[in-house]
């Protein structure tokens, strides 16, 4: 079987990235993360207006695109590699709560916003919500749907290309809207580990140690490896998990929701660690200069930190597996 990007998926794939080379580089994602909403208004925009990405999983008869949910996870894989704030994967849970536990009212009245780039979240743990302050779409899961207000203002975070803030309302109770959220998150990690990769290669192949380059020794090369393999194999993961998400949200039932629940698990619990172990990799390949505030990898080793927490953290993941 043929496990990759379909010729139209791998379009969206240059299509975003090079967009966020234009507009999303180390001093635009800089000032986007000083900005008062926190994020690159006309990146988000861009992003909306020319690809369409916060209409990818809004069905056509409400305005959207009628893509999946494996469509946005190539986008948000995207972000995550150019580390730019973004309210996408906010907005994309949201649409996917919407879609199923929404009545036929409501996802005539929300999901044309989504897909018009009015940014949406959902509460699935009320002190941790993604966007929640600004948006225009708060959405607590209480019997259905129920909008409540936006908070005013965001959490300090460690990461402070993800804004959060707490939210007056009940959590989401355990099932396939955390799961998809599970899943959705998995693609960002994948994408900061690329970058990390990314910016060691290119480091190792400039400094020179000795009178040749650091990436030639040995030692090094079986490190970068070792990254490799982990953004690799995590790619697989998080694609089975958001392939199973896009499946549940096309399809829902008892066997499509139990596929997603464990490959959400398998791929939050693996990529997790991986891109903790990648973001540890790129500081310490740096040799050390990646710890100032200038360099970009303090940001991916931040990303690490938070999603690794976001929606649960992987040993708790392994032991729902367990069960």
């Amino acid at each position: 079987m043929h496990f990759g990007l379909s010729e139209d998926q791998q379009d969206l794939h240059e299509l975003i990235r090079g967009l966020l080379t234009r507009h999303a580089d180390s001093q635009a994602v800089r000032a986007a993360i000083d900005s008062e909403p926190g994020y690159d208004v006309r990146l988000w925009s861009l992003l909306c207006e020319q690809v369409g990405a916060a209409a990818l999983p809004v069905p056509e008869e409400y305005d959207g695109v009628g893509a999946t949910l494996f469509e946005s996870a190539v986008v948000l894989e995207e972000l995550g590699r150019s580390l730019a704030p973004s309210p996408l994967l906010a907005t994309t849970i949201a649409c996917a709560a919407i879609r199923l536990l929404g009545t036929e009212e409501q996802k005539s009245a929300w999901l044309p916003r989504v897909a018009a780039g009015e940014i949406a979240t959902v509460v699935l743990d009320p002190t941790l919500v993604l966007d929640a302050a600004g948006a225009d779409l708060v959405l607590a899961v209480d019997d259905g749907l129920v909008e409540v207000p936006a908070p005013a203002t965001s959490a300090v975070t460690v990461d402070q290309t993800l804004r959060l803030a707490a939210v007056r309302a009940p959590a989401a109770p355990a099932g396939p809207i955390r799961d998809v959220a599970a899943a959705l998150a998995t693609a960002l990690a994948v994408g900061a580990m690329q970058r990390g990769l990314d910016m060691t290669m290119a480091y190792t192949k400039e400094r020179e140690q000795f009178g040749r380059p650091i990436g030639s020794f040995q030692a090094l090369k079986h490190r970068m490896a070792d990254m490799l393999v982990l953004v690799e194999t995590s790619r697989s993961a998080s694609w089975a998990a958001t392939a199973a998400a896009a499946a549940y949200l096309e399809t829902p039932g008892d066997e499509a929701a139990a596929t997603l629940a464990e490959r959400a698990a398998v791929a939050q619990s693996w990529c997790s660690d991986a891109l903790d172990k990648v973001a540890g990799e790129t500081v310490q390949l740096h040799g050390g200069v990646a710890i100032t505030w200038e360099h970009d990898a303090h940001l991916v080793f931040k990303r690490a930190h938070a999603l690794s927490q976001l929606f649960g953290r992987a040993h708790e993941h392994r032991a729902a597996l367990a069960l």
